[in-house]
């Protein structure tokens, strides 16, 4: 660097005159429970309401990824049309969570799950009919409309199915 720039910015942060010492800058170091402090206070001011009996979260993003909070402590201030979410959040891929969640998904998401399902390979031979009697119409259905084993299988594991007949 250039001495004569270098002699204009120590120029620049000294107090007094020649020979006193130079500024000193505090650096504050914040906590997580400072900052923590601080939204509950501002939560507080909002009069928001615990809201007991939700046991996960799961935001869906549009990249294929979902945000998932097991046991979150969930507030709501409907007035403000504010809800605070609190607790462990993980990064999941939207995969990872398809058997469980497939009753939390909407319109919009199944054709992004639809998007997903056609990066697969696409299978023609497969039997809807096994499993009719043992899982949920939903997922037979979503299985019937993407025309994929691949799903069908992950959704309904292979078993063996036996009838009685009369």
């Amino acid at each position: 660097m250039n001495q004569e720039k270098l002699a204009k910015l120590q120029a620049q942060v000294r107090i007094g005159g020649k020979g006193t010492a130079r500024r000193k800058k505090k650096v504050v170091h914040r906590t997580a429970t400072a900052d923590d402090k601080k939204l509950q206070s501002s939560l507080k001011k909002l009069a928001v309401n615990n809201i007991a009996g939700i046991e996960e979260v799961n935001m869906i993003k549009d990249d294929g990824t979902v945000i998932h909070f097991n046991n979150p402590k969930v507030q709501a201030s409907l007035s403000a049309n504010t809800f605070a979410i609190t607790g462990h959040a993980e990064n999941k891929q939207l995969t990872e969570m398809l058997p469980g969640i497939l009753s939390q998904l909407g319109a919009d998401s199944f054709t992004s799950l639809r998007k997903l399902a056609e990066r697969f390979p696409r299978q023609r031979e497969f039997s809807v009919y096994t499993a009719l009697g043992t899982y949920s119409d939903h997922l037979i259905f979503l299985c019937i409309l993407l025309d994929y084993s691949l799903f069908f299988n992950y959704f309904f594991p292979p078993r063996v199915f036996t009838q009685n007949t009369p």
